[in-house]
């Protein structure tokens, strides 16, 4: 049977697989690898950076939602988060300011405390006036007033973890008691006093390096020696990095080698 004129032709194509594109997964292990490079280079980077830098990522890490500030620490209670060393004592000084501001009972006093950084430490100087504002004249007993504010530097300084001195001071007129308790005495007494109240509100008992009682041989105000200034307690904010204080002992010569040759 011969075919037909004009019988139209079906032509079957067979489409070839060319893989397609191979799903997303090269997505998935571009990004993995552009995550472990940004993480490479921050590691590069914290390890390039100053120790300040690094303890304030790590700070963040450990408390992203800033909270660790308003307890005055970042970093489980070790204060990081406050003013610690040289550069950080004005922050501290600002602090505290804050803090007497807010005291409203110790408005009254806020004029006789007096706040300076110094080449020892934040020096924090709770001034007397003729009326004893800090300690009842002649004792080493707070006042109402000294107590509360005493007890307000602990609270704030306890949670540095910077060593604190005590000092007392008295102007130069003779303690007028018995003999045998002198300005010696009494600047000793209040200065362990403060300590004491210290103690018992914030600071730990490892945080008191030194107490010290220099009668009048350290005035305030030398020209005006018998200014009531001159009496004083001194809370000293050690910094961090402070060089170690010299030894007081004499030192003893080497022997001098002894020839036995004759």
């Amino acid at each position: 049977m011969s075919a037909q004129p004009n019988a139209p032709v079906v032509v079957v194509r067979k489409k070839k697989g060319h893989g397609g594109h191979h799903g997303g997964a090269w997505k998935v292990a571009y990004a993995d690898f552009v995550t472990a490079m940004m993480a490479l280079f921050l590691v590069l980077w914290l390890l390039a950076s100053d120790e300040k830098v690094r303890k304030a990522v790590g700070g963040y890490f450990q408390d992203p939602t800033g909270r660790g500030n308003l307890m005055g620490t970042t970093l489980s209670g070790t204060g990081e988060g406050l003013a610690l060393k040289r550069e950080d004592m004005d922050n501290l000084k600002d602090k505290l300011q804050q803090a007497l501001r807010q005291a409203i009972k110790l408005e009254r006093v806020r004029q006789n405390v007096q706040i300076t950084v110094t080449g020892e430490g934040l020096r924090i100087e709770l001034l007397e006036d003729e009326k004893g504002v800090f300690f009842e004249s002649g004792s080493a007993r707070p006042t109402s007033n000294g107590e509360e504010l005493i007890i307000r530097l602990a609270q704030e300084l306890g949670q540095l973890p910077n060593k604190i001195y005590l000092e007392g001071h008295t102007d130069a007129r003779p303690f007028s008691g018995s003999g045998e308790y002198t300005n010696w005495e009494l600047s000793t007494d209040r200065a362990n006093a403060a300590r004491r109240i210290m103690q018992a509100h914030g600071l730990r008992p490892d945080q008191v390096a030194q107490v010290r009682g220099y009668a009048d041989q350290r005035l305030r105000l030398p020209q005006d020696p018998t200014h009531a200034s001159n009496r004083r307690i001194s809370v000293i904010v050690q910094y961090l990095n402070a060089p170690q204080a010299p030894s007081t002992e004499p030192q003893q010569k080497p022997p001098s080698p002894v020839s036995l040759s004759h």
